[in-house]
Parts: structure tokens; C-alpha cells; sequence
């Protein structure tokens, strides 16, 4: 049967048929296999879904571990349990109204496709803006990106062959490892710890992992998903080991506004590395503006910006009505962000005292962004994640977090972690706190801390 369906397709592919396009008044000739009779078995329709397969890219692409639980959430909102989610980093804070209203009263006869690099006036404008945060660059170092996650994206293309080497501290954010597959390029993670806050691994580790295949470093500062705030020293060491060994250094600092303790320092004012930094920023989180997605590319490295504008090209432009919202959110107020980050903090405080006040949880007080990790007293993250949307309520009511696993590169960390996004009300995150303390009581898969094993030992 086999050979008959083989020969069947041959057969079919060697001979065409004129079909008639009225579009252009001619006719086109259609290979016969597309035109079979429909007697045909389908085992012979099977066998040509056999031959197609998917790639090897896409086998290797991870799913975000920050969305699997979404059919769980989903189902347990139809039973009429309220779910409190702290899983993403979606903010409540109100979008500017003015820059949704830049929007609306835009006057646009034609909706044209932008300048690839992005608007001039919008990348004008942004000279001025990074000017106010200590960046010094000209409106041909910024090329604006459809969110911060493509301008990462052509950073990782423009700068790294298949095969190349990227180390990135874990925990990090979890789609770094779907763009670097998406470059062909090898992540190799150095491990940070929650016992000192998941400060920068010392250089040393660094050194360990460095190879000729080594390329660059990504940071994303102040961090998602611990909200580390890497501090002065630490981006001085950076800047010494990208220098000393001539790597890359890519730097995501989407959460700029938001740091609580200690100062911010940005990659692209570390002296010397005007060559080997690649800043990838985003209006997202900085105005509550996730949906917009705009973004920009910033590096003073001619070369790396003529080779982003190639692949800015091949997409045509950015967003046209985003940029003409993000243009208008230059112009906000110079005290517009004290007041969200005012927010942030009283919500850090609170969440972070919460988590410390349960019985064997620990969470460090993060410095920035709106994201904590906790470790909690459970046998498998991933698991107790999902038991909560599934199998838990209290008050019916429940909250939806994002297993740490994700976050890590190497396999088995982070298994009695869990990430906390602080972007709901106060009066939501305590309501989500009394739910996470009930189910820590009664969840079965609730471990016994080491210590109170020993101490039970001794007695």
C-alpha cells in the first residue's frame, strides 16, 4: 500500500493543471497533487502529514513558565474563585491619560510605515530623556524596537554566531533563553543565592565559565525576577571582566525608575566600554504602557547599530501609533514617577514583611523593579503553583504565582522558590498573603526545614 500512495504522489506531481486566476486574467498551472480526486484513502493524506516536521528551533523553543498556569487560573475563575495575580509583571498603575489622549488626537490621514530606526523626532526626544538619567548618546545610537524583548533580540543577532556563549546569573528572566535559542546561541548561567539577596555571583565564577566561544554577558538591572539592585562595585567589576576578556556587555534596564535602596547605575556609564555595551530599554513597565510595545536599542558601537538597522529593515517599523504615545510620554512631568514608585515601595514593604512573617519563609527585601523571589517550605514549586489554582481556595479566593524553576538555568534550582510580582493594591496583596499563609498550613507537599529535621534528630 505503501508503494502504491508513493506512486500515486509521483504521479500526481507530474502533471499540472490550468487554473484560472481572475485577479490577473491568466491562468496558472497547479501541480496535480493538489487537484486528487477525494476517493482517494486517507491513509495517502496521513502519510503526507507524516513527511512535515517541525524544527529543531522550535522543538528547543520553551514554553513561558510564566503562563503554563493560565488554563489553571482560567478554570478556577468559571468555578467562582477569585484569583489574585501575582504571577506577572503586568502593573495596575493607570497608563498616563495624557499620552493615551497624544493618541487619540493624532491627526493621521495615512497610517505610514515610520523611519526603521524608529521616528527621528521620538529618538530626538529620547536623547533628552536618557540625558536626565546620566546617558549621554545622540538620536543615531537609538534605534526603537517593538518592545524591549526585539530589541534583545536583534542585540543577540547582531553581536553573537550560532554556536556563540552567553552568561547570565540565575535566576533571570525567562525569555533570555527563548531569544538566545531564537540566535542559535548557547546560555550559560553562573548561580546567584537568595541568602545574600541574589547579589552578582563574584568574578571569579565568572572567569570559570569564560571559553573562545564566550561572547558576552547579559544583566538585567535592577533585576527581574529577584529586584537585585546591582550596586557601583559590582558594575565596576563587570565593566573590568567584559574589558579584560572583550565581551559584550548587554544590559535590560526596563525597571530604571524603580529603585528603592542604593543608587542605579546603568552599563552605558561605565567608562570604557562605549564599544561593548548594548543598553535594551522599554516604555512597558517605565509607564505602565506593556501593551504599546515599544522599545529601543541603544549602543554607542557603530558597527552593531548598522548591523540592528538591517534587521530593523527586514521587520519595515516599529509601531506607528505606540511611538507617537511614547513621544508624548517624554513630555510628562519631572515628578511623574514619584508617585508610582511610591507605590511600588509601600507594596514591597508589605509583601516583603508578609512573606518573612511566615513560619519557614524567606524572602531578601529586593532594591528595585516590582518582584520578589521567596523560598518557601514545599517539595516542588511548579507543583504547589499549580495546586493552588487547582485544588485550593480560601475564602474562595486564591493567588497565582510563577515557579521559580523557569527562571533558572541550571536544571533542579529553584524548586522551593517562587517569583512575586507586587503590582496589585495593598489591600489585594494582603488578601493574596492570608491565602499563601493558609495554603502553606494545609498543602501536602510541605517539607520540613533542615534545621527543625536536625533538632528533631538531637531530641
Amino acid at each position: 500500500m505503501f508503494n502504491v500512495l508513493c506512486l500515486c504522489f509521483y504521479s500526481s506531481c507530474r502533471f499540472s493543471v490550468p487554473v484560472f486566476c481572475p485577479a490577473f486574467h491568466i491562468f496558472y498551472p497547479v501541480p496535480g497533487c493538489f487537484l486528487l480526486p477525494p476517493h482517494l484513502p486517507s491513509a495517502y493524506f496521513t502519510y503526507l502529514r507524516l513527511m512535515l516536521s517541525i524544527s529543531e528551533r522550535g522543538k528547543l523553543m520553551p514554553p513561558s513558565p510564566i503562563r503554563k498556569l493560565v488554563p489553571y487560573a482560567e478554570a478556577a475563575k468559571k468555578k467562582g474563585i477569585k484569583v489574585f495575580h501575582l504571577n506577572i509583571g503586568q502593573p495596575d498603575i493607570e497608563t498616563p491619560p495624557a499620552i493615551m489622549d497624544a493618541v487619540r488626537k493624532a491627526d493621521i490621514p495615512v497610517l505610514e510605515y515610520s523611519h526603521s530606526a524608529g521616528n527621528e523626532s521620538y529618538r530626538r526626544k529620547l536623547t533628552e530623556y536618557y540625558r536626565h538619567v546620566g546617558i549621554n548618546v545622540n538620536h543615531h545610537q537609538i534605534l526603537i524596537t517593538a518592545g524591549g524583548s526585539e530589541a534583545i533580540i536583534f542585540g543577540l543577532m547582531s553581536c553573537l554566531n550560532p554556536g556563540d556563549e552567553l552568561i547570565i546569573p540565575e535566576p533571570f528572566y525567562a525569555n533570555y533563553n527563548g531569544f538566545a535559542i531564537m540566535a542559535g546561541v548557547k546560555v550559560v548561567p553562573i548561580t546567584s543565592h537568595i541568602e545574600n539577596g541574589f547579589a552578582l555571583p563574584p568574578i571569579s565564577e565568572f572567569e570559570k565559565v569564560i571559553t573562545p566561544k564566550t561572547k558576552g554577558i547579559v544583566i538585567c538591572n535592577p533585576n527581574n525576577p529577584t529586584g537585585y539592585l546591582y550596586s557601583r562595585q559590582e558594575m565596576e567589576e563587570l565593566r573590568s571582566i567584559c574589558l579584560k576578556h572583550n565581551l559584550y556587555l548587554f544590559s535590560d534596564e526596563a525597571y530604571r525608575e524603580f529603585c528603592y535602596d542604593g543608587e542605579f547605575i546603568s552599563a552605558m556609564q561605565l567608562d570604557g566600554l562605549e564599544e561593548n555595551v548594548l543598553l535594551m530599554d522599554t516604555i512597558s513597565k517605565r509607564y505602565s504602557a506593556c501593551g504599546a510595545r515599544i522599545g529601543a536599542l541603544v549602543t554607542r558601537n557603530k558597527a552593531v547599530y548598522d548591523t540592528a538597522m538591517k534587521f530593523a529593515q527586514a521587520r519595515l517599523s516599529p509601531p506607528g501609533l505606540a511611538q507617537i504615545l511614547a513621544e508624548a510620554a517624554v513630555d510628562l512631568p519631572a515628578d511623574y514617577f514619584n508617585a508610582p514608585k511610591a507605590e511600588y515601595l509601600s507594596r514591597r514593604d508589605l509583601l516583603v514583611k508578609r512573606l518573612n512573617a511566615m513560619p519557614d519563609v524567606f524572602c531578601p527585601n529586593p532594591g528595585g523593579a516590582f518582584y520578589a523571589i521567596a523560598r518557601l517550605p514545599i517539595d516542588d514549586c511548579d507543583r504547589f503553583c499549580q495546586w493552588l489554582l487547582e485544588s485550593f481556595s480560601h475564602n474562595n479566593k486564591t493567588v497565582m504565582l510563577a515557579p521559580a524553576t523557569g527562571f533558572y538555568g541550571t536544571p533542579g534550582l529553584g524548586k522551593n522558590e517562587v517569583r512575586l510580582a507586587y503590582v496589585l493594591n495593598k489591600e489585594a496583596i494582603n488578601d493574596a498573603m492570608d491565602c499563601l499563609e493558609k495554603a502553606l498550613e494545609v498543602y501536602p507537599g510541605k517539607t520540613i526545614p533542615q534545621k527543625q529535621k536536625e533538632g528533631s534528630a538531637v531530641a
